[in-house]
């Protein structure tokens, strides 16, 4: 949860600043900000500093549950009803909403946001461009992906940081002398080593189901390596066969059932906070195995194009986005790493985690975005992605043969994509 403390703190340190900068360039105006947990909160602790700069402006945040909010926001999109001024998007929505067309671009005039692009992280832009190069949103925070681990139940099984993270067969290793040492599971799912794999070693440009000529690429030797990782970890006995969120993910978490956790690096907000906070000192956090780098979601802001006042949304967005102090705060308070470069090199990145046993790990969850491919994202890939779970599932279940299954989930994903 945020400090509003600590929120007050940075509002008066930069009164002087934001002062020089407030203006009076409309009316009285009630901007409508759309929103979902707990990307909300970074708007609803804003709110007083912003009154500062623009006292004109009344902030309306409406916010539903992350399912319920995108899916109203498709709708609004396709009807042009009941759009807000500023839209909340994560990670998993940007591709889809980019290519809906139904969302101002950014880089048009009179945003002229393709001067602002380098100010985020490299991987962060493309992933809200459109196919005809539009930019449907601006980067607000990042997921770089880090691997928690208990270090205690490493120790009592034998197990050390390099073991985890050496390979994945080595990984895969090390869960079954964790299993036969404490009963611990390795991983929640071995859809976890699915969906890391298949995103590794991808360069700047390329997607992960579809290429730059928008072929279907999910028959390569990655497809099929990460199939047979997860395959071994289910034959191992070693994952909790738990989905991500459940109730029995977070008891697993919080007993110390589940070992490891591969996602994004605000996890260890939610661990310290509500999953596992009497589990202090005993998380540790590194890269993921293999020298693979990911990203695990990210929260853009968006302009709809019949949003009624798109002047006042951009100057908001720019504040949320751009403004270091605003953007620190939410890394402080939030644990929202932050897409703007500027706040990720500021010295609260390296500060000690006391959750982490005074590890201090944003320093490798810094070094983690700087390296995260920029992937090309596709209209289609959320589509892609269930055809892909349904066919792991195939093979995790009923032992279904990995080359004949993505030959199938390839085809069906051309049929899909065509409609």
């Amino acid at each position: 949860m945020f400090n509003k403390k600590k929120l007050g703190t940075v509002a008066l340190a930069l009164g002087t600043t934001l002062a020089l900068t407030a203006t009076s360039a409309w009316a009285k105006t009630t901007l409508t900000v759309a929103s979902f947990p707990s990307f909300d909160q970074a708007v609803n602790s804003a709110i007083p500093l912003y009154k500062k700069l623009h006292p004109e402006v009344e902030i309306k945040l409406v916010s539903l549950a992350y399912g319920d909010h995108h899916n109203a926001m498709t709708t609004a999109l396709a009807t042009g009803g009941n759009l807000p001024d500023v839209m909340g998007i994560e990670y998993g929505y940007i591709g889809r909403f980019a290519a809906s067309g139904g969302l101002e671009d950014l880089r048009a005039a009179p945003y002229s946001a393709e001067q602002y692009e380098k100010l985020f992280s490299k991987f962060t832009v493309p992933l809200a461009t459109g196919g005809s190069g539009t930019l449907a949103a601006i980067p607000a925070d990042i997921g770089p992906g880090a691997l928690f681990y208990r270090e205690d139940i490493l120790e009592k099984s034998g197990v050390t940081k390099a073991d985890l993270t050496k390979d994945w067969d080595s990984y895969i290793a090390a869960g079954k002398k964790i299993k036969e040492a404490t009963g611990s599971y390795l991983v929640s799912s071995a859809t976890d080593i699915k969906d890391i794999v298949i995103r590794s070693g991808l360069k700047d440009g390329q997607g992960i189901y579809f290429d730059a000529d928008n072929s279907i690429t999910v028959e390569s030797d990655r497809f099929k390596e990460a199939f047979r990782l997860a395959k071994a970890v289910r034959e191992a006995g070693i994952d909790a066969q738990v989905g991500a969120w459940s109730s029995e993910w977070t008891e697993g978490l919080r007993r110390g059932t589940i070992a490891s956790q591969m996602m994004g690096a605000w996890l260890g907000g939610h661990l310290n906070g509500w999953i596992a906070p009497e589990s202090k000192g005993l998380w540790r956090s590194s890269h993921l195995p293999a020298g693979a780098y990911a990203s695990w979601g990210g929260s853009f802001y968006g302009i709809p194009k019949k949003a009624k006042n798109k002047e006042a949304a951009w100057e908001f967005i720019k504040f949320m986005t751009m403004n270091k102090e605003m953007q620190i705060a939410a890394f402080r308070d939030l644990d929202a790493f932050p897409a703007l470069i500027e706040a990720q090199n500021d010295d609260f990145v390296n500060q000690p985690i006391e959750y982490l046993g005074g590890q201090v790990a944003r320093v490798e969850w810094k070094e983690a975005a700087d390296r995260i491919p920029a992937m090309d994202v596709h209209k289609h890939d959320p589509v892609a992605e269930q055809i892909i779970n349904d066919a792991l599932e195939a093979v995790l279940e009923r032992d279904a043969d990995i080359d004949t299954v993505l030959a199938d989930a390839a085809k069906q994903i051309k049929r899909r994509a065509r409609r």
